[in-house]
């Protein structure tokens, strides 16, 4: 029996959510479950335990209390490194996944590694100032700042605390730092989990993604125009990305 539509769980990164871009209007065929990890969003209050296997834990709840089902897991940035985390951890609810420029070594924790070693006073004092000028943080991001990335750039700052983002840094650090996160990675992969990877043409040749990963990716797909943030880019043209990955799979598997 064929499934109509597939699942997709959205898995944000260090700055959340992945709900600003009203995702569900591009992928209007996909059932979105876009869950706020712990300490953001509606759940910016859960300050305890925020470190990436927690978080991992809290979305195989999630898959297996409010989906029900096998669903695919897309991973933004650190969310990547969350969603091979959740892909080991509940191998029998994550049907593949979806990598969107995550971490898999410490040389792709550069912002991460920063925010982790800075004094909290230091910190808090720059996510205050990129709170108060939006425009000047995405343009020291590469981004030209119209008047809509901007709005969405204010409603992604004001999605959590910064202290619930300096915590995730570190356990960024402390997970792809330790032996068995690549360990991790290569028990999702034999087992036959289908994984692709989504990179920004401008961002991509700076992702670290071990060769044998590559090699055994589905396919290797990459935004033109777009870097490290592609979605706020352009979200029209990620979708299609998405899309095109699940209508790849749905072909190949029949379901």
């Amino acid at each position: 029996m064929r499934e109509s539509r597939p699942r997709l769980l959205l898995v944000h990164g260090l700055l959340g959510s992945l709900t600003w871009f009203e995702p569900q209007r591009y992928l209007p065929g996909v059932d979105l479950v876009t869950p706020d990890l712990i300490g953001y969003g509606q759940r910016r209050g859960e300050e305890t335990n925020i470190t990436l296997a927690e978080q991992a834990a809290m979305l195989a709840k999630v898959l297996h209390d409010e989906v029900g089902s096998p669903a695919w897991v897309l991973g933004h940035s650190v969310g990547g490194a969350v969603a091979m985390l959740l892909a080991d951890l509940v191998p029998d609810l994550v049907r593949g996944v979806i990598n969107v420029e995550g971490n898999f070594t410490l040389k792709d924790a550069f912002w991460t590694g920063r925010i982790a070693a800075l004094p909290d006073a230091d910190w808090a004092a720059e996510y205050g100032a990129m709170e108060a000028n939006p425009a000047a943080w995405l343009e020291q991001s590469g981004i030209e700042a119209s008047d809509e990335r901007i709005a969405w750039a204010q409603e992604i700052l004001a999605n959590q605390p910064y202290t619930t983002v300096q915590k995730m840094a570190q356990s960024v650090l402390d997970t792809t730092g330790a032996p068995d996160y690549l360990g991790c990675v290569g028990r999702v992969l034999a087992r036959a989990t289908p994984l692709y990877l989504v990179g920004g043409e401008q961002s991509s040749a700076g992702w670290d993604v071990p060769d044998w990963v590559l090699s055994q990716a589905r396919r290797v797909c990459v935004q033109p125009e777009a870097g490290h943030m592609m979605m706020l880019e352009d979200p029209g043209n990620f979708c299609r990305i998405v899309e095109s990955i699940l209508y790849e799979e749905h072909c190949r598997s029949g379901t």
